[in-house]
């Protein structure tokens, strides 16, 4: 009798296994380093320049505000895939900061759109200076090839993704 309860619990066991199995896939556990990845280096940065009081989100903005001045606070929502509400608060801090400033659009004066002071053009090299040290760190060990060899893969998985959402197929 007691071999037999063992022989099922065993199978069980192994029968749970064999779901977790199934459940958490080789690629469901990449995909959650990904996410892990992502996390840390968003850490990493914010330790690296905590002293400027800025947030990743905050320095996001000034990046894209470098790469295209007057964004309007909807573009910057879009771009950021963040709520309105958000880069409108993020944009309060920096404005509070004397970085940023908010100004009307000359054709549609409802319409603000946000300019880089002097204050966060000199910011800018520090910033970047930091981001690099951390992309020393994150990248040793790899060689060019190795790099953009991610650089395919992972443009490979965003293009896959990117038509997964005109893709109503499945149903």
């Amino acid at each position: 009798m007691r071999r037999l309860v063992l022989d099922m619990v065993s199978r069980s066991i192994s029968a749970r296994a064999g779901v977790a199995e199934r459940l958490v896939t080789p690629r469901d556990e990449l995909i959650f380093r990904m996410e892990e990845i992502t996390r840390a280096l968003r850490q990493a940065f914010e330790a690296r320049i905590a002293e400027t009081r800025l947030s990743r989100t905050q320095w996001r903005i000034l990046a894209y505000l470098l790469r295209k001045e007057g964004l309007t606070q909807s573009e910057l929502a879009r771009l950021l895939d963040l709520e309105r509400a958000t880069i409108g608060q993020a944009i309060d801090r920096l404005e509070e900061q004397e970085l940023v400033e908010r100004q009307p659009r000359p054709k549609d004066r409802r319409v603000w759109q946000v300019h880089l002071r002097a204050a966060a053009r000199e910011l800018v090299p520090h910033l970047r200076d930091e981001a690099d040290q951390l992309h020393v760190l994150t990248w040793a060990g790899m060689s060019d090839a190795d790099i953009g060899t991610l650089q395919s893969l992972l443009d490979r998985i965003a293009t896959n993704l990117a038509h997964i959402q005109g893709d109503d197929s499945r149903y």
